[in-house]
């Protein structure tokens, strides 16, 4: 899965939607409220906060079976950020990194440095492959996050429900 689409997705589908997507969809709320559970969905860098039109939502979940490849799990949260781009992604590469997980480096010659659109990270935990993402590109959200003066980011933990081990770039 490339990156744009696992950094997207959580932009473009937020919302609970285990019945919602095509039959890959069917059965997953269980594998849903696994990801939800994930830690790093709520260890946010000291001054973020859900956006003032966001509070009191807290993580959601996905599940995007659209496409013709497999469907797509995913946990995301939303957040507001007083401080830059770079100060979120290197918060999630220490935390993640304590966490067990790699940051999978964009292979693609000419490839934007992490930060500037967001970063991924993967991990194997009870057997399921993991992607965790921190993304910028947030004008996908309805209504459009309210962040004041600071900066909008999504994370998000996702998997296919059949754990394949794609990469962030694959």
């Amino acid at each position: 899965m490339g990156l744009a689409a696992a950094l997207l997705l959580p932009a473009v589908l937020l919302g609970a939607c285990s019945a919602a997507g095509g039959d890959g969809c069917r059965d997953t709320a269980d594998q849903l409220e696994s990801l939800a559970a994930q830690p790093l969905l709520d260890a946010a860098p000291a001054g973020a906060v859900a956006p003032a039109n966001y509070r009191g939502v807290g993580a959601t979940t996905g599940c995007d079976d659209d496409s013709p490849g497999r469907p797509w799990l995913h946990a995301d949260h939303l957040y507001a950020y007083p401080g830059k781009p770079d100060d979120v992604v290197a918060h999630y590469t220490r935390i993640a990194a304590a966490a067990g997980w790699r940051l999978e480096a964009d292979p693609a010659p000419g490839a934007p440095p992490a930060g500037v659109e967001g970063a991924c990270w993967a991990r194997t935990a009870q057997g399921r492959h993991l992607l965790l993402s921190v993304d910028f590109r947030t004008a996908g959200f309805s209504p459009a996050p309210e962040v004041g003066t600071g900066i909008a980011y999504v994370v998000s933990v996702g998997t296919q429900p059949d754990g394949s081990t794609d990469t962030c770039w694959h």
